[in-house]
């Protein structure tokens, strides 16, 4: 299992939009992805346990992901929760 914590810079943080970007992003993966903000962790494959964690401007959030391609995983949904704008 890997995990890093990346800060949120989308001046709206994750609402509708950003949230099922990252989840289609994420659910290319085989591997478990879980998103953890404070003391809740939920499913990065899953809209609704997402957006239950109001994450909003600069949120740190960790991110783990746990079997095969966890390590490109991390990388690229990484990225997307620190860098996801609306285009």
């Amino acid at each position: 299992m890997l995990s890093q914590t990346f800060t949120v810079l989308n001046p709206s943080g994750f609402h509708a939009r950003p949230t099922k970007m990252f989840v289609q992003a994420a659910s290319a993966f085989p591997c478990k992805i879980n998103v953890i903000k404070n003391d809740k962790k939920v499913n990065g494959k899953s809209s609704l346990s997402m957006l239950t964690l109001g994450i909003a401007a600069s949120d740190e959030v960790t991110l783990e992901t746990d079997g095969e391609q966890e390590e490109q995983a991390l990388k690229e949904l990484g990225q997307l929760l620190v860098k996801i704008y609306e285009e």
